[in-house]
Order: structure tokens, then sequence, then C-alpha cells
């Protein structure tokens, strides 16, 4: 990908909570089409950084670039106006109503005029049944069904084509396998490359190596918020990735620790 693709950078990025260090120059970029596993443990500073690129938090210093022009939000919803969506472990759905109305809450179309107005279910299920089947969830067949009663990975997929139906380019998933079973995440994953192949930024958060690998084209390991190392598919095995995440410290030196007996 060149220069001219790169759809969100963060250049030397820092963030500070009074004298706390959370972040520490934050150099990271994700193109069009391309997606950028960021991968961390506990702690690392993921879910800072997150909210950094999303407009919840504003940088202590550094710079955030949108099409290489350097930008602030004022806000999430600034940020979510200008391209960038953010999708959360459980996709940030309500289980008590329909899919159509959560795929269009807060923008919901209505039909009728001036004081007549009222919310238009029929077109609403349509879009939202049609979206969610182009990003291949075929199984999905009436709107008017509850989210609660969505798989876990169903209910990511519903996130993720709301948030392409409205726009988004830089396509922000959290952690979206963490709580899901071998199927589900599949699933997911599946829908991770479909929105790639539609010429989003995605920037895939996750502990899971093995999730990462499966689909990520670029890779930043995040420790104690700093990166510790930024490299592209192929370039790094599973094991030194675990390594890497594991704060330098071997697999095998971990495996032997953790089997050690302990001493009396």
């Amino acid at each position: 990908m060149s220069e001219a693709n790169t759809v969100l950078e963060l250049r030397k990025v820092d963030k500070s909570f009074g004298p706390i260090d959370v972040l520490h120059e934050i150099s990271l970029k994700v193109n069009a089409g391309e997606v950028l596993c960021l991968l961390g443990d506990n702690g690392a500073g993921k879910s800072t950084l997150i909210k950094t690129m999303a407009g919840v938090h504003a940088p202590t210093r550094g710079e955030i670039l949108m099409d290489g022009t350097p930008t602030s939000f004022t806000s999430p919803r600034d940020a979510q106006e200008r391209g960038i969506a953010t999708v959360h472990q459980f996709g940030g759905t309500y289980p008590l109503m329909s899919i159509g109305k959560n795929f269009f809450i807060g923008m919901e179309p209505t039909k009728g005029l001036g004081p007549f107005k009222v919310y238009d279910r029929e077109k609403a299920n349509r879009i939202a049944v049609e979206e969610v089947q182009k990003m291949g969830i075929t199984r999905i067949t009436d709107g008017d069904r509850f989210v609660g009663g969505l798989s876990g990975g169903e209910r990511q997929s519903l996130a993720i084509a709301r948030a392409v139906y409205f726009g988004a380019r830089v396509l922000i998933l959290d952690e979206p396998t963490a709580a899901l079973g071998v199927k589900q995440a599949a699933h997911v994953l599946r829908i991770v490359n479909e929105a790639k192949r539609r010429g989003l930024a995605v920037i895939f958060i996750t502990h899971q190596v093995m999730h990462a690998l499966s689909v990520g084209d670029h890779f930043a390991v995040l420790i104690r918020g700093a990166i510790a190392a930024d490299f592209k598919r192929g370039e790094k095995s599973r094991e030194e990735i675990a390594d890497l995440m594991a704060g330098g410290e071997s697999m095998a030196d971990l495996e032997a620790a953790i089997g050690a007996p302990q001493a009396s």
C-alpha cells in the first residue's frame, strides 16, 4: 500500500492522566483495504489507545492524521461522523430490541409528512436484513427478530454491517472474538475479511495470536503503553509474536516456570 492509501495515522501520540503516563510515543498507520492487528495483554494500554483513536480522549502530545491531514476529534460522535466506527465486544447491540431497530438506532427511517412521521419498520427491517446478508449472514431473514436470540458472532456481524452501511472508513474492532466459541469466532473473522475486501481500514484489537494471524496484514505489539514491535505478515512466527506479548520472555521459559515445582 502507498502513503496515499493511509486513512488513519498516529504520530508519536502520548496520553497521560495527571502524573500517570499510559501511552508513550505511539506511531501507527492503517491503510484502506488493510487489517492492522493490535496485539497486547491485559493492561498493555489497548483500551486507552482505542479511546484516543475514537475521539473519547484527546492525545496529550503527538498528532492524529486522517488522509494525511492533521486532525482532532472533539467527541466520539465527531470521530464517527468522519468515518471512524468502534465495535466493542458484544457489538453495542440491545438484546430486547429487534434487528431492524438495532441497525438504525438513533437514525431511524420514517414515513409520512410533518407531525405525522412515524418509524418505517418495514424499510428498516428490509435494509437491515439485506446489509447483514451482504456480509454473509444468510441465516438472518427476519428484521423483527430480537437481537437477544442471535449468537455472539451474529451480533458482532450486525454491528459491523451497520458501521459499513453508515459510511465507516476505519473499523476499530475491540476484542471481537474474545468471548466466542471456535465456530462463532471463525464467523467473525470471515466478516473482518469481507470488510477488508470492501476497502475499509480495519484495526483488530486482540490478545489471541491465532485470530490475528488469520486476518492480519500488519501487526503491532503493545506492551506497557508503547509499541514493542511493528511488522508485516510473514515477518514473524506465532511463537515470536507470543514471546513479544509476554514481554520478551520465551514461551519455553514461561512453560518451565508454570510447570516448575514450588519451593517448600
